[in-house]
């Protein structure tokens, strides 16, 4: 079951990516539900920077995982991250860029509009 598709501008949700394919859904957007407890929410700009600091945390978004289905992550991939590791990532001085028009309304329950305009790249 997913929510209605709006993005944080208040305008329809745009893709995110769709190669490597990401959201929760995985339909190339950044999508939620009920069942998505991580609120995989924000369409992120991926860096060696922030997928860094992801490894470091314990989510490794970068090594290849073929028994997921999941390639790996690398620098300039787009993914539909956790609303909260992004406030995390900001806070650390490493947040990636991000789109907003493919950032779901949800994310503002989590992050300020005032913080994602700081790394939007639309």
């Amino acid at each position: 079951m997913q929510e209605e598709s709006i993005n944080v501008l208040g305008g329809a949700l745009e893709g995110c990516s769709t190669a490597p394919m990401t959201g929760f859904f995985r339909n190339g957007c950044c999508d939620t539900g009920p069942m998505d407890r991580g609120m995989h929410t924000v369409c992120a700009l991926m860096t060696a920077e922030f997928l860094a600091l992801s490894k470091y945390l314990g989510n490794d978004l970068s090594t290849p995982r073929p028994e997921y289905g999941f390639v790996g992550l690398k620098p300039g991939d787009r993914w539909c991250l956790c609303a909260a590791r992004f406030l995390q990532a900001h806070d650390e001085g490493a947040a990636p860029k991000v789109r907003l028009a493919a950032t779901h309304q949800r994310t503002l329950d989590v992050v300020p509009l005032a913080v994602l305009q700081l790394y939007a790249t639309d």
